[in-house]
């Protein structure tokens, strides 16, 4: 009987999709959703804030605990990798360049640290998604940016592209095996193809010929990645009709401060454009970066109202050290912090509702992803939350609802 082995995957869509392929490389073991039953447990780590970092310390320790053999990869190789070998709970470390080699870095008898480097293009295919409705598909790996807040450069390296042919023939394998949503994903997506001569939205156009491609989602654009070309394919039937553009912030004070290349003003066209187009829009926001005063949050919030944003993956400020905010000055006390992000989820969910409202005359066109008894849970073409209730199993199933209930965090309707 092989041994079994467990992926616990912390962090971005990234990580999801490395874990897929560690799991397509392994020929000697078993894969197991249940974490109870595996003799092995991966830890696909996540390092973007001192709270993933303790998420990860905490899992490492709960599992040690259970006697599990445990091996760490991902981001937080790099960062903690040194320090959670040492402390003798780690039977091996290994970063993301290494993860083609698992089968045979499991199979090591000895303790070892095997960081690689960061310069490695994936080549990797994947032909199948454990547990997962939807296909994520990296394209890119690393980041050119340099955010004064952020870590992820310094373990992810340089932007790079992955190779056209190899992605498409991913799709076409996913889509083959009756995957109908792509969602691509990298460090920085929006960068795919630079330097190259190409570019996201013409590889978006190559998917949406593969048969079976019904729906593309970009996991994450920066505001002046949606250039020229890409608002080319922005009423195009097969783009998902949800954009998230990270902006990080809305003064400009502290997108100077934060070494941002977007500003308000431009914001404010490209949301208002986009808007207009019927799209959600959602972003990334920071919290309580350092020199995040009351007059620039205030600024801030009153910025943030003219977006029309329906959805937000905000972050409390977590000082990583290395980089240039960790050495900023006034520090924001946490108490603050906390009051600023109620505040903040607070209008975007009143804007989630109000667009909700706006749409009830568009039929939602729900990907089903799971469901209990006779309750399922799905995601329309605008990415919000939709609760069906079916006698019959629909999971995993493509539905139109014509009708349907709007409440506080979701749509709901019968099917």
């Amino acid at each position: 009987m092989k041994p079994k082995v467990y992926f616990k995957t912390f962090g971005c869509r990234t990580n999801v999709f490395d874990s897929q392929v560690m799991m397509s490389a392994l020929s000697d073991y078993e894969v197991t959703e249940d974490e109870g039953s595996a003799d092995i447990v991966v830890v696909n780590s996540c390092t973007v804030t001192n709270g993933a970092d303790v998420s990860v310390r905490g899992y490492i320790n709960q599992m040690d605990k259970q006697g599990k053999k445990l091996f760490l990869t991902g981001c937080g190789a790099h960062t903690k990798g040194e320090s959670l070998f040492g402390a003798g709970k780690i039977q091996g470390v290994f970063g993301p360049s290494e993860k083609m080699k698992i089968n045979t870095l499991l199979s090591t008898e000895n303790r070892f640290y095997e960081i690689g480097d960061l310069n490695y293009i994936d080549d990797a295919i994947v032909d199948e998604f454990v547990g997962k409705s939807r296909a994520f598909i990296k394209i890119q790996e690393g980041c050119n940016f340099r955010c004064s807040y952020c870590i992820i450069p310094f373990v992810r390296g340089d932007a790079r592209s992955m190779d056209e042919a190899k992605i498409l023939e991913q799709v076409s394998r996913l889509a083959s095996n009756g995957f109908g949503e792509f969602v691509l994903t990298g460090t920085n997506v929006g960068s795919y193809g630079q330097g190259e001569g190409r570019n996201i939205a013409e590889l978006m156009k190559k998917m949406s010929l593969i048969r079976g491609v019904r729906r593309i989602r970009v996991g994450s654009l920066e505001p002046i990645q949606v250039n020229e070309s890409f608002r080319e394919i922005l009423d195009e039937p097969w783009l998902e009709r949800h954009l998230h553009i990270a902006i990080q912030h809305s003064s400009d004070s502290m997108l100077r401060l934060m070494n941002r290349r977007n500003r308000h003003v431009s914001d404010i066209e490209l949301f208002g454009m986009l808007n207009d187009k019927g799209f959600a829009l959602g972003t990334d926001f920071i919290v309580g970066h350092p020199g995040e005063s009351d007059v620039i949050w205030k600024e801030a919030m009153e910025n943030i109202r003219a977006l029309n944003l329906t959805h937000i993956h905000p972050f409390t400020y977590s000082k990583r050290d290395g980089t240039p905010s960790a050495l900023m000055k006034p520090e924001v006390n946490g108490a603050i912090s906390s009051q600023r992000m109620v505040e903040l989820n607070g209008i975007i969910e009143s804007n989630n509702k109000a667009f909700r409202q706006k749409k009830t005359n568009v039929p939602l066109e729900v990907l089903v992803e799971s469901g209990e008894g006779t309750q399922y849970i799905g995601y329309d073409q605008f990415y919000n939350k939709v609760v069906i209730e079916s006698l019959e199993d629909i999971s995993g199933d493509w539905i139109t609802l014509q009708k349907y209930e709007v409440h506080d965090e979701y749509n709901m309707a019968k099917f």
